[in-house]
């Protein structure tokens, strides 16, 4: 019984390395969260910009001096495009979440290459910046993904604290998934397109300045990773 709860114990503490070592891929690199021994940790928002939801984010981040990494939809960035370059005029990073948010693992290689260019290739368009972090939707890759990924010098970033603010979870149990889970080095994934009302906002509101009152820093995906 000890052997069993002894390496029961050693299975648990390998695995939680190896979630927080990048692992590569097909020879892409894939990040879920990042060993440090400060308490940094970094916010990220998938699916945007939305017309209403983003700009009240931006206002919180603001209000504290945040900078956060934005997972920018193509498509949305067409459609509201003044919303994204808000978002990149006040200093936030940008990443790659694909043209059209289709699943990556479902697709051949080349139509991989085509959502992430073609998304590439629009925020360069309107701004002059390129995305070199790529989330694939819904977390969802395979061989594929992860040969384009490498190929056109993307690192691949997932996440260690998930909200489920996407399932309209409400905002104080959100509160409750973070503050209770968050720790140095994670990579917290919000959303800041949600149809309908949004919970994020207000759970924000309460998140932000209770991980400032316990000593954490949020900074970008890259600055969490040491990205030049």
């Amino acid at each position: 019984m000890r052997v069993n709860k002894l390496l029961s114990s050693a299975l648990y503490t390998v695995s939680a390395l190896l979630f927080l070592i990048p692992q590569r891929v097909c020879g892409a690199e894939v990040v879920y969260s990042w060993h440090t021994n400060d308490k940094n940790i970094a916010l990220t928002f998938d699916d945007g910009p939305h017309p209403v939801h983003t700009p009240e984010i931006l206002d919180i981040l603001e209000e504290y001096g945040i900078k956060a990494t934005f997972f920018t939809i193509g498509q949305n960035v067409e459609w509201y495009n003044d919303i994204f370059q808000m978002e990149y005029a006040a200093g936030h990073e940008i990443g790659n979440h694909t043209y059209s948010h289709l699943n990556l693992r479902q697709l051949p290689y080349r139509a991989v290459c085509r959502e992430i260019e073609q998304a590439e290739n629009l925020v360069y368009e309107t701004v002059e910046y390129r995305t070199r972090l790529l989330r694939p939707p819904e977390g969802a890759f395979g061989n594929d993904l992860c040969k384009a990924a490498a190929e056109l010098d993307y690192t691949v970033i997932c996440w260690s604290v998930d909200t489920l603010d996407w399932a309209h979870t409400p905002s104080d149990r959100i509160v409750q998934n973070v503050l209770e889970n968050v720790k140095g080095g994670d990579i917290i994934l919000f959303h800041d397109y949600i149809s309908g009302d949004s919970p994020t906002p207000e759970a924000l509101r309460t998140i932000i300045p209770a991980l400032l009152d316990e000593g954490y820093h949020f900074v970008t995906v890259s600055e969490l990773l040491n990205l030049k």
